[in-house]
């Protein structure tokens, strides 16, 4: 049997009737309450969502990071739960279903379900629709001072209306895929904190136990480049562009027909928001964008450990502007070195639960990124609806 035959199962000769956004819901845009009036941010009781609430906590919330006094109602009126809200300026594409009485602020329109379509919906179907309507309104927004959403096309989009059956068998079917990707991440997490654990257990040394000495004094730290012209370089591996080029991020920024890095190598990220972050790179790479190179000047240390060595520190940019490091600030930094022996136990434990959890081909990581596509897979299938053409495009 099909996937599209399912879907056709599910609503069993059902007609399916499109109503408008704006037909189906109360459309409300949240806002700040004043800062300057303390008594609006003081032993707050009701929930107050942000971009930032998302970010912490998903996209199924009963709680906000910050709650405001009730005098800070506008009408003294909440917005009433298993509401939806949409990011539609600033940051677009995301939304959340909000199962409490709550505020948002003002980069989110709020969907509030009107009282005559609340028998015709199951809520979580809505939750799941919005996901096609996030992709809408990153492809229709208008820029002036920061993006934001055609409001006029986004009321008018239409949401499909099938049998409260087939809603709730798709919530079913979604929801089950969500719960395993969601304990995968939630094993993911514990996996990190595992290696966090063992990570600052094994380099935490007693005082006078090792030499403790600056990456100046062992290393060679090295500065990238600017990145190869487009001629001579290529965004996938080819038999002539082999080596990977690196910049501040995780990514492979391409890959060129030369390299500067001759060894394996820790990298640390040294200007924007990723200002800090550690990578281990093998040997044959070309680094740009200011990427700095660290490499042991002595078969004493272990690139390895070097990696975890380094990860174990915070490393940040001293920067109130815009974050970066010199090669002053990285030589500076000191890391503790046990003999060799010592360095290759705590690499092969370390190693094994950093595979684990950062492999993109061994590990979990791998693992979400597959359940994370099958999920949108079949999201995607089980709301195309007949009459697609009335639907988000």
């Amino acid at each position: 049997m099909s996937q599209r035959s399912f879907l056709d199962q599910l609503l069993d000769g059902a007609k399916v009737e499109w109503k408008a956004v704006e037909e189906i819901f109360d459309l409300r845009n949240g806002y700040t309450p004043s800062k300057s009036i303390s008594e609006y941010w003081k032993d707050g009781t009701i929930p107050w969502f942000r971009m930032e609430d998302i970010r912490a906590n998903g996209q199924i919330l009963n709680n906000a990071l910050q709650k405001v006094a009730k005098s800070a109602l506008k009408g003294g009126k909440l917005f009433p739960a298993n509401s939806i809200i949409v990011a539609t300026s600033a940051t677009i594409g995301e939304h959340a279903l909000i199962t409490v009485p709550y505020l948002s602020n003002q980069r989110f329109t709020n969907l509030i379900l009107k009282t005559e379509y609340s028998d015709r919906f199951e809520i979580r179907f809505l939750f799941y629709y919005c996901f096609l309507l996030d992709d809408w309104c990153k492809n229709n927004t208008t820029m002036s001072s920061f993006a934001s959403v055609d409001m006029n096309g986004f009321k008018k989009i239409q949401i499909p209306i099938p049998p409260l059956p087939a809603q709730e068998e798709i919530v079913r079917i979604l929801d089950a895929f969500t719960e395993l990707t969601t304990e995968l991440a939630s094993e993911l997490s514990a996996r990190k904190k595992q290696y966090n654990y063992y990570r600052d257990q094994l380099l935490s040394f007693e005082e006078g136990e090792v030499e403790w000495k600056t990456l100046g004094e062992t290393c060679d730290v090295y500065t990238g480049g600017e990145a190869p012209e487009s001629s001579s370089m290529s965004k996938t591996p080819t038999d002539i562009y082999k080596y990977p080029i690196f910049g501040n991020g995780a990514e492979v920024y391409g890959y060129t027909d030369r390299y500067r890095i001759d060894k394996d190598a820790v990298t640390i990220s040294s200007i924007g928001a990723n200002t800090g972050t550690i990578y281990f790179r093998k040997a044959h790479f070309t680094p740009i964008i200011r990427l700095k190179v660290v490499i042991p000047k002595q078969e004493g240390i272990l690139p390895r450990y070097l990696f975890h060595a380094l990860s174990s520190i915070a490393i940040g940019s001293k920067s109130s502007s815009v974050p970066n490091m010199n090669a002053a600030d990285v030589k500076r930094i000191s890391i503790p070195i046990p003999p060799l022996a010592e360095q290759e136990r705590i690499v092969d434990i370390l190693d094994k639960f950093d595979a684990l959890t950062s492999s993109i081909s061994e590990g979990l990581p791998r693992e979400i990124e597959l359940r994370q596509k099958q999920y949108e897979y079949y999201r995607e299938l089980l709301l195309s609806f007949p009459k697609a053409e009335a639907g988000p495009k």
